[in-house]
């Protein structure tokens, strides 16, 4: 912004200075340089951590899905007259089957299945477990 030579006498005469000052923005965003990527840098592991812990939620509640699953899948194979435990393990995905542990107790599935850990010691802790019972005995 410019300032007339005349108005800039009037404002001193005035007892006013005789530039305006810069904005409140314009001193506020000077005293700010880098403050952004500073922020950015302090939050970013808060960041990561909020991240995984939702990637260990969702692991868990696959883990609580599929060994619901796998239990009636081995319960059904009982009724049927078939091996429950090559059933339970059947039913899950490939990737999912050295994380199974099967129980089969007559009619009786029992199965617990550790979700994928992005963090040691948390699959344990997280472990689902179901069963599930054909009817009375064959």
């Amino acid at each position: 912004m410019r300032v007339s030579p005349t108005s800039a006498r009037r404002a001193v005469a005035a007892g006013l200075p005789a530039h305006p000052p810069a904005s409140t923005c314009a001193r506020l965003l000077r005293g700010c340089a880098g403050q952004a990527a500073v922020e950015l840098v302090a939050l970013l592991p808060l960041v990561v951590g909020v991240a995984l812990a939702i990637l260990q939620a969702l692991a868990a509640g696959v883990a609580v899905e599929l060994a619901g699953h796998a239990a009636q899948s081995g319960a059904i194979a009982i009724a049927e007259g078939r091996d429950g435990e090559a059933a339970a393990r059947a039913a899950l995905p490939g990737w999912m089957r050295s994380r199974l542990h099967v129980e089969v107790d007559r009619t009786r599935v029992r199965v617990r299945v550790m979700p994928p850990s992005l963090l040691p010691g948390a699959g344990t802790r997280l472990a689902a477990s179901a069963s599930a019972d054909a009817g009375a005995d064959r």
